[in-house]
This record gives C-alpha cells, sequence and structure tokens, in this order.
C-alpha cells in the first residue's frame, strides 16, 4: 500500500531497561517502509546511542531522538526535539514490556514496568504529541493478541494489552478529528523471542496450530496457513491504519 504524499512520522520504540529487542525489530522494518514511502521519519528510543545506530542503517534521513516512556520528562524532551524540526502528521508507538510468568510468581516491578510501556507511556505520548500533529494526521498504538487470547503466564500482557485498545477508543473521541487506533498483529518472529521463552521454535509450532493466516498469492488466490509474522511485514497493517481514507478512529483490531 502506498501513503498519499511526504509526511513526517514518530515511530517510537521507547523502550525501558528490560527490553529484549523485539520492539526495536519492528520499529526499524517500519522505519525503513516508511522512509521508501517518501515519509520524513524520527526514530525514538531510550538509549540514544544505539537508536542512533539504529537511525543510520536505516537512512541518513531518518532522525534519531531519545525517549524513555517511564520517564515523563524524557517524552516532553523528545517532543519538543520533534516540534523543533518541523510538523509531525503520524505518531506510531510499538513499544512492549514482557512481564510474562505464573501471577503466583509475577514481581510488581516488572507489572510496573510493563504498565510503563504500553500503558502510562503512551498516555503521555498523546499528551505531549498529540496538540502538534497536523490535521488528517493520526496516532497508533501496538495492542497485542495476548489481550484477546490470553494463555497461562500471560496475565500481564492480556491486561496491557487490554488495556491499550481501551486507550486507543478514549483517545479517539478526546482527539478528534486526530484519528487514534491500535493493532493487534499477533506473534511476530523478533529478537526478543531468543530469550523470552524456552524454545521459540516450539513456540511458533504451536502459534501456527491454532492461527489461520490468510496469504494472497501470485495467481491470485489465498490459502490458509498458520505462521508467526514478521517484522517487514508490519508495514500494511500500519499504513493502512494511518491512511485517512481507510481507517476510522477509535478501532483496535
Amino acid at each position: 500500500m502506498q501513503l498519499r504524499g511526504a509526511f513526517d512520522g514518530v515511530v517510537a520504540e521507547g523502550q525501558t531497561r528490560s527490553d529484549r529487542g523485539g520492539s526495536s525489530d519492528i520499529a526499524a522494518a517500519l522505519a525503513t517502509d516508511l522512509l521508501r514511502e517518501g515519509a520524513r521519519v524520527t526514530l525514538a528510543g531510550r538509549d540514544i546511542e544505539k537508536t542512533a545506530v539504529a537511525a543510520k542503517a536505516i537512512g541518513d534521513a531518518v532522525r534519531p531522538v531519545a525517549l524513555d516512556l517511564s520517564d515523563e520528562g524524557s517524552i516532553q524532551a523528545a517532543a519538543d526535539q520533534v516540534r523543533a524540526a518541523g510538523r509531525l502528521d503520524h505518531l506510531v508507538s510499538v513499544a512492549a514490556e514482557r512481564a510474562s510468568g505464573p501471577v503466583v510468581s509475577v514481581e510488581r516491578r516488572a507489572l510496573l514496568a510493563a504498565f510503563d510501556t504500553k500503558v502510562l507511556g503512551p498516555i503521555l505520548l498523546a499528551k505531549h504529541f498529540a496538540p502538534m500533529i497536523a490535521e488528517e494526521g493520526s496516532v497508533l498504538f501496538f495492542s497485542g493478541l495476548g489481550a484477546w487470547r490470553p494463555s497461562p503466564g500471560g496475565v500481564a500482557m492480556a491486561a496491557t494489552n487490554g488495556s491499550v485498545s481501551a486507550l486507543a477508543s478514549a483517545l479517539a473521541v478526546e482527539l478528534a478529528p486526530t484519528r487514534v487506533n491500535a493493532i493487534s498483529p499477533g506473534v511476530i518472529n523478533t529478537s526478543a523471542w531468543n530469550t523470552a521463552v524456552p524454545d521459540k521454535h516450539e513456540l511458533f509450532q504451536r502459534v501456527a496450530a491454532v492461527t489461520p493466516v490468510l496469504e494472497l498469492l501470485p495467481d491470485g488466490f489465498s490459502r490458509a496457513r498458520g505462521a508467526p509474522g514478521i517484522p517487514a511485514r508490519a508495514g500494511g497493517a500500519v499504513f493502512s491504519s494511518i491512511d485517512s481514507t481507510a481507517a476510522p478512529s477509535g478501532g483496535s483490531r
């Protein structure tokens, strides 16, 4: 899908200190796609040195900005930098923080980090970035399949991802005409899974067995298959969500 005209967008990974790389993989792939579509992209992340290296690898036109979703001062400073650089059309937050494990052993610190990244941080992103978003602009958050298909050990993921969807609906009402949406891309094969679970391949096989996906083949037909997503394919869902001609506001999908 192609986007209409040039625009400025911020892709916020904004990870907290225990982030294990998944949101970085998705942010880099998305920034690459947006740059290819003619966007002027700002990549925001907590570790400015790593973010600058990632931005440089994507393209010289990508601007790195420091942003920590657990620190409102950092969020405000990032917004000030973006404002000083020019207009803003779209804000996309792909940040994730997994607080997984049985509820009887989950730690409060892990819960707070997860809510900082997926709920409180995005609220503060809206607080500081929404006032500068251009007409027909949008805000997009990443929710997750765990909200709709919870599994043992996934209480925190279900709670935070479900909160993201509720947040999108509430912000859509308050920030109109700015469109606010959330997407749930399912399980995406990122480097985060290398350490998040004992055997990521076994996890992906289980996901494949219960998750039908329609794939468009070269001959125009579709078939059902199950497989985890890959970061490079996240762009299509994002593009359809930020395109003012294709997406309503306040939705989760």
